[in-house]
């Protein structure tokens, strides 16, 4: 019998495991920034926000910098706004796990909406906890899509 064959079979099953986590992480992180996208500019509004918020998220001019070099006008692109959305949700992922903090969609979007220390250290304003409730149930509510073949 070859002692070598379970090794290798159980080494394609803890690959396809890893694939598998991968890939439901990657589903839950564009539900989150789905969501996200439909509370900050649900109407794809090109016009800068009241605080110099812009594009499909609602960057400020201070966190679109914090991952890219490019022009903040840039944000309006989905393209750009999508890869510095991608980074911001890894930051604040990375952030709430470092604090012991499940990285869930209500988490993420707390944070997103009032920083990253207000949300670890529960000082949000009421505002911030109703944003993420509203992004929790809209994430909830395309994962059920998603379940049901509905997306």
């Amino acid at each position: 019998m070859n002692r070598k064959r379970p090794v290798l079979q159980l080494g394609i099953l803890l690959a396809a495991l890893a694939a598998t986590v991968a890939t439901a992480a990657a589903s839950e992180r564009w539900r989150t920034l789905q969501a996200i996208n439909w509370v900050e500019n649900p109407r794809n509004s090109t016009r800068t926000g009241p605080r110099g918020e812009l594009g499909p998220y609602q960057f400020r001019p201070r966190t679109w910098r914090m991952y890219t070099d490019k022009p903040f006008a840039m944000a309006l692109e989905r393209e750009a706004a999508d890869e510095v959305a991608v980074a911001h949700y890894e930051w604040l992922r990375r952030g709430l796990l470092n604090a012991g903090i499940e990285p869930t969609p209500y988490r993420i979007a707390l944070a997103w909406n009032a920083g990253l220390d207000p949300a670890i250290n529960d000082q949000a304003p009421a505002s911030a906890y109703a944003y993420a409730e509203q992004v929790a149930n809209l994430v909830a509510e395309l994962k059920a899509r998603e379940v049901a073949g509905n997306p």
